[in-house]
């Protein structure tokens, strides 16, 4: 069987969402409606972003997943992409820390969706 994984987040404005990941990943919509957008992230991955899917969605509401971004570079560059979204004024929820896996943080998107970075495995 020949499958692609789309990861959807779910989001109260698909272009202010896509305009911060966009920027965030340096990457530009693959597929763009008004309420579903997508960015091809290689073969076989998309990251879709869906508005108009959750009445009511806000930061405040509990997250229940991530999605990991992970990188090459080891602990100075993931700690130097920390530096750069903290600059941008992105939220982190967790700065820099080692754990199990290597160096990581969290943050998190305008609506409270979480985004781990992490060492590429």
């Amino acid at each position: 069987m020949t499958a692609s994984i789309v990861s959807i987040v779910y989001v109260t404005d698909a272009p202010a969402a896509a305009r911060f990941y966009g920027e965030l990943l340096d990457l530009k919509p693959s597929l763009e409606t008004p309420s579903y957008i997508a960015f091809d992230l290689g073969p076989g991955a998309d990251l879709a972003l869906w508005a108009d899917r959750f009445d009511g969605l806000t930061p405040d509401v509990p997250r229940t997943s991530e999605i990991c971004l992970a990188v090459d570079g080891g602990s100075t560059e993931i700690d130097a992409i920390h530096e750069r979204w903290r600059a941008k004024g992105v939220t982190i929820l967790h700065g820099p820390q080692d754990a199990m896996f290597g160096r990581t943080f969290l943050a998190a998107d305008p609506d409270g969706n979480r985004i781990r970075v992490a060492p590429q495995d």
